[in-house]
């Protein structure tokens, strides 16, 4: 194959391959996030083409949001029994099938079964839960720093390509800016076909850092038990303390970015009659410093202690968004928000990441970590419901800013609560 001698042929060069496999899940992640991110773009469009509230589209994304993080802790197991290749290759095919047929969309229930239910199915099978995949299956070392590159895929994509599709939707109309994620989404799946491999034994290499080539553990002896492994990691983890903490502290991260900021960011903009455009591109904005700063914990969290990073995090996170509806919304103040909240944006899972490799062990860790961001995701489709209600019924999303920030605050004490250092978990049989 292609990417056997590929593989060689880098490795002659002193090139390890899974930094091409890292990168291609780089971008299948930024492409899919985009999808993810498209709908704050496609909300005012929607409006005013159909004439659905604010709150009735807010339902759809919530519905998408929860099938994205339903999906999580089950992509693990699926990516275990088919294949990280295959399992992404499907789930590309399903966002371009939804995508495609939402050009025809007349009714609000269109609306929810498309973006709410397809395309939630096939983004979270390519979500957090694929980046960790990778990152767990090809690196032994330097893994903190690949797991904040693909986070910060999955973050930043979702906001750098708003200025684009925001101008299209705006000059040519919403199904434009649909068209040029069709064309992301195509190249995205023609790399993975050429290059993508499930596991480094597959190209005849050990993990980045190690020496010895690690066996492929055996799969699930039919698709009924696949099925039942991550309900038996849940069942098993749920008896200890530290996964509750995750949880609840992610349901907090994605009530406090996805569901509230990534979802309602152009609308809260628009209140006070900064266009599209220009709140697209401070979302863009955020984006960019999101890369630096997921990076950077990707970085901080293979080096200091993982609690006092997310306490950190969470703590600058919630200050940031109690000060937003004080601030006079210039572009100034802004620009500053963007800055300061970006570092910030999703900077919580890189050691949300490795708490939960050492906690649950590493073959475990990807289905326990499904499972917290299934709560990351429950969290943010409440937060993109929550918003929209707020401001139908109040005109405003000012509570549901100060309510996301004095939750961060919560979560930022939370995470103290979980003991220090490694700890061998005692379920032993979840995975056979």
């Amino acid at each position: 194959m292609l990417s056997d001698r590929l593989a060689h042929t880098l490795a002659a060069r002193n090139v390890y391959y899974g930094w091409l496999v890292a990168a291609i899940t780089f971008l299948t992640m930024l492409a899919t996030a985009g999808v993810m991110g498209s709908a704050g773009v496609l909300m005012g469009p929607l409006e005013q083409e159909f004439g659905w509230t604010t709150e009735q589209i807010s339902s759809a994304i919530a519905v998408r949001l929860v099938f994205y993080g339903i999906f999580a802790p089950f992509a693990a197991a699926f990516m275990n029994y088919w294949g990280v290749r295959k399992v992404t290759l499907f789930a590309l095919v399903t966002i371009l099938a939804g995508i495609a047929a939402s050009y025809f969309m007349t009714e609000l229930w269109h609306l929810v079964a498309l973006w709410g239910v397809i395309i939630g199915m096939g983004t979270g099978m390519t979500a957090l839960v694929l980046g960790a995949t990778v990152a767990t299956r090809w690196f032994g070392a330097r893994r903190g720093l690949v797991v904040g590159l693909m986070t910060a895929a999955n973050a930043t994509g979702s906001l750098v390509f708003l200025p684009l599709l925001a101008s299209l939707s705006e000059t040519f109309g919403w199904r434009s800016a649909l068209t040029v994620l069709i064309c992301v989404l195509l190249v995205t799946l023609f790399l993975i076909l050429l290059f993508m491999r499930d596991r480094p034994a597959d190209v005849g290499l050990p993990r980045f850092g190690e020496d010895q080539i690690a066996p492929t553990p055996p799969r699930a002896a039919n698709v009924g038990k696949l099925l039942l492994q991550p309900l038996q990691i849940l069942r098993a983890a749920a008896t200890e303390p530290v996964f509750w903490i995750l949880f609840g502290t992610f349901f907090i991260c994605g009530f406090s970015t996805n569901g509230l900021i990534q979802m309602h960011w152009i609308s809260i903009c628009g209140d006070f009659g900064i266009a599209a455009v220009t709140a697209a591109s401070i979302l863009a904005l955020i984006g960019v410093f999101d890369l630096v700063g997921t990076i950077g914990s990707g970085w901080l969290s293979d080096r200091y202690d993982n609690r006092h990073l997310l306490f950190v995090f969470y703590s600058l996170r919630g200050l940031s968004l109690i000060y937003l509806p004080f601030s006079s919304f210039s572009i100034y103040e802004l620009s500053v928000f963007a800055i300061f909240y970006g570092l910030d944006w999703v900077a919580t899972v890189p050691p949300t990441v490795k708490l939960a490799a050492e906690k649950f062990g590493a073959e475990r860790a990807p289905m326990v970590f499904g499972w917290v961001f299934m709560g990351h995701q429950i969290g943010a489709a409440t937060a993109a419901y929550f918003a929209g209600a707020v401001r139908t019924g109040l005109d405003t999303y000012m509570p549901a800013l100060v309510t996301a920030g004095v939750l961060c605050i919560i979560a930022a004490l939370s995470v103290l609560a979980i003991g220090p250092g490694r700890r061998k978990w005692s379920v032993a049989t979840t995975l056979t």
